[in-house]
């Protein structure tokens, strides 16, 4: 039977957070080993990849600020050492970000926003693309916002730096493709992980705010970070091996 993955593994950037936890496990599931990336939470990376393990793969965790090309480059050299090869690239790294009015948005907020996801998503691609066209290509799975879609009321300052990661995708696709490299994106709706979670606590997302939501939603239920971590393996394995510059929306029907 064919395998899933070429050899070597996939590297979650955000392999720690609330979905790319979720994301890396499925990738694990299905047969791909994992180096998990985290900045601060070593203990759940390292869950995550003793998770993986018990799936029967290896898996690796490495600390980088994705911030800086530097720390980013380093993590990257160790885990493609440690496996051998990086086949996919998954951008699963974000901020928590305020939910402001775009009026509201101090300059401090918009930076940071686009510092971590967009110029951090910057750094991975230009530190994974030479060691993809080295290694007979690859794939990059970007995690965007089904905010792409239709605007969510306050969300901007996670909406915008994935906007401008769709279009670094569509260029990827188009102008890597000679070398076998694809890039794809998951325009991810309401998850009951992450930031969703921390929003609930924080009583920022309330039962009135949820209800309202639902109300929009074909599907009235929430997704999950395996929901995210199929999309995720379709795009990445030899079922998606045809497939790139494309966007999938996960999100019950947001923006129907």
């Amino acid at each position: 039977m064919e395998a899933n993955f070429p050899s070597g593994a996939t590297i979650v950037f955000g392999g720690s957070g609330g979905i790319g936890r979720g994301v890396a496990l499925e990738f694990a599931r299905e047969g791909s080993d994992v180096a998990v990336v985290y900045r601060s939470k070593p203990d759940v990376a390292e869950a995550v990849a003793a998770q993986a393990r018990e799936a029967g793969r290896k898996a690796s965790i490495h600390q980088a600020d994705v911030r800086d090309r530097a720390q980013v480059v380093a993590a990257f050299a160790d885990a493609a050492a440690t496996h051998g090869r990086i086949h996919t690239v998954v951008w699963a790294a974000g901020p928590v970000v305020p939910q402001v009015l775009i009026a509201d948005w101090t300059e401090a907020m918009f930076r940071d926003s686009m510092e971590i996801e967009a110029f951090g998503f910057n750094n991975a691609v230009h530190t994974a693309l030479p060691h993809m066209r080295a290694n007979g290509g690859g794939s990059f799975v970007h995690l965007g916002s089904a905010g792409h879609d239709w605007w969510p009321k306050l969300d901007g300052l996670s909406v915008v730096p994935k906007a401008c990661n769709e279009a670094l995708i569509k260029g990827i696709a188009k102008e890597e493709g000679f070398h076998e490299i694809r890039a794809n994106s998951i325009l991810v709706g309401v998850i009951d992980a992450g930031q969703f979670k921390i929003g609930q606590e924080a009583g920022t997302f309330t039962p009135e705010w949820e209800a309202a939501v639902k109300s929009m939603l074909p599907l009235k239920r929430w997704g999950t970070p395996q929901d995210i971590g199929q999309a995720a393996v379709y795009f990445a394995s030899r079922r998606g091996n045809y497939v790139t510059g494309q966007t999938i929306s996960v999100g019950g029907g947001f923006g129907v």
